[in-house]
């Protein structure tokens, strides 16, 4: 029989979104208690957005010491894999250490541990620590859940008993292979498989739907597999994965069937969809479907009786600036701070390959399924003063999506260099609901990428 405590306020899963609300309650004067199976931080800190980018970052300079030739001179390249798996384990994770995360929620004054966290009905959280002992919380304000995504484990013939890579493992790698296979072309395939080609690796991008990046606008996942092509990157779409098989230090891949192409490679990165942490949450013990893929939650986060739930479960897009995001509405609720409620029409990502691929709200076509009356402008950047002139690596587009009727934007894609920092003129202006009247008078700094976005609002039609 477990001991019971009495608290506040129980948070399940401490990714950054859960981290920030139990820091926030905990400061309003909560008894806050912060449970988390693995680390402190979730995935984005140890094994996404940050070791991933210096990734990025690395290849990016690779990319642009190749270019010297085309701008400056001469230059000689050799990659080289060390510092950047120094960088992610020094500077980002500290050697896969929490203890820093830990730190910032015991002096915010949270009381942190480590465990599975399961609901045990209304209000009452049952932790197992990793040495078996079980503490039941009962929490007088309520319950938050933030439990994040796992990688998908693919139904594909054979997989399972191999040693395929997921994102957590390729963050860890200290030598790369001669060749990979990467199953999936979203965002985390696409900036692997880039980061890996950059360093030499021979890459086989393999994406069951006919593009990549298929969230984005259609121009992009072309303009990116023309810019893949360039670089060596074999990009094969709307193949399907057949079976796996590992043998003799050697992947092999089958598609489209047994009598399909065979692809051979030493390592195999699957980066093809992500898994809800629900199935061992006890929601049933609060009414909630424990096979579900989301938790429904309301305009204030809230799922039920005390209960809330934030981040990727709640299907409002798997980033880590919507759990911030959706962290601050909810710890306004639990502590009574009035505040706006949440909204999601001006959602913005960016997927960090070379060239960048921003995108916020609609694209064209869910706007068009959404009933709206579609205007669409488009300006190639290269097109641009600032990309003429930035010549090699320049490439990339700006689209804007616009509501003819109401004469706002309701979508927009920002790629090319610095995407993710252009798009944020374009965010605002979807959030915001700017007339785009207004847009077309402002003045736009000369020469810059940005300038981009007054030509597209130029081509609405």
């Amino acid at each position: 029989m477990s001991e019971e405590v009495s608290v506040d306020l129980v948070v399940i899963g401490l990714g950054p979104g859960g981290e920030a609300l139990a820091t926030g309650a905990a400061q309003a004067g909560l008894r806050v208690v912060a449970v988390d199976k693995h680390l402190v931080g979730g995935e984005c800190p140890y094994y996404g957005c940050i070791p991933t980018k210096m990734m990025v970052r690395a290849s990016d300079a690779l990319a642009e010491a190749h270019r010297v030739g085309e701008l400056a001179g001469d230059a000689t390249v050799v990659p080289s894999w060390s510092p950047v798996a120094h960088r992610i384990d020094t500077e980002a994770t500290t050697g896969w250490d929490d203890q820093v995360a830990v730190d910032r929620l015991v002096d915010a004054g949270a009381t942190v541990v480590h465990g599975v966290g399961r609901l045990d009905g209304t209000g009452r959280v049952v932790v197992e620590a990793p040495d078996g002992g079980r503490t039941t919380y009962v929490a007088q304000r309520g319950v938050v859940l933030n439990t994040g995504t796992r990688p998908a484990e693919l139904p594909i013939d054979g997989l399972a008993g191999t040693p395929y890579w997921t994102n957590r493992d390729v963050v860890r790698l200290t030598e790369l292979p001669g060749s990979a296979v990467v199953l999936g072309g979203g965002p985390i395939g696409c900036e692997m498989a880039q980061v890996l080609a950059r360093f030499g690796v021979r890459v086989t991008i393999v994406q069951h739907s006919e593009r990549l990046v298929p969230g984005d606008e259609p121009e992009a996942g072309r303009l990116l597999e023309e810019v893949f092509a360039a670089e060596g990157i074999r990009v094969m779409t709307g193949v399907e994965t057949t079976s796996v098989s590992y043998a003799d230090g050697a992947f092999t891949l089958v598609l489209d069937g047994e009598e399909g192409e065979r692809l051979v490679a030493d390592k195999l990165l699957v980066a093809a969809g992500r898994t809800p942490n629900l199935d061992d949450l006890g929601l049933e013990t609060v009414g909630l479907d424990p096979t579900a893929r989301t938790v429904e939650v309301d305009e204030r986060l809230r799922a039920g009786d005390r209960l809330w739930a934030i981040g990727d479960i709640t299907g409002h897009g798997a980033f880590t600036h919507v759990s911030m995001y959706q962290s601050a509405v909810a710890t306004r609720d639990i502590t009574g701070e009035e505040g706006p409620a949440a909204r999601y029409h001006a959602v913005p990502h960016t997927t960090f390959t070379d060239p960048e691929v921003g995108g916020v709200g609609l694209t064209e076509q869910q706007a068009r399924d959404a009933g709206l009356r579609v205007r669409t402008g488009s300006a190639p950047l290269e097109q641009s003063s600032r990309g003429f002139t930035h010549g090699p690596g320049g490439r990339g587009l700006v689209k804007v999506v616009e509501d003819a009727d109401r004469g706002v934007l309701v979508g927009a894609t920002a790629m090319g260099p610095a995407g993710g920092e252009i798009l944020g003129l374009l965010a605002l202006a979807v959030h915001a609901e700017v007339p785009v009247a207004v847009m077309r008078t402002m003045i736009y700094a000369y020469p810059t990428f940005h300038r981009a976005v007054e030509t597209a609002l130029g081509d609405l039609s």
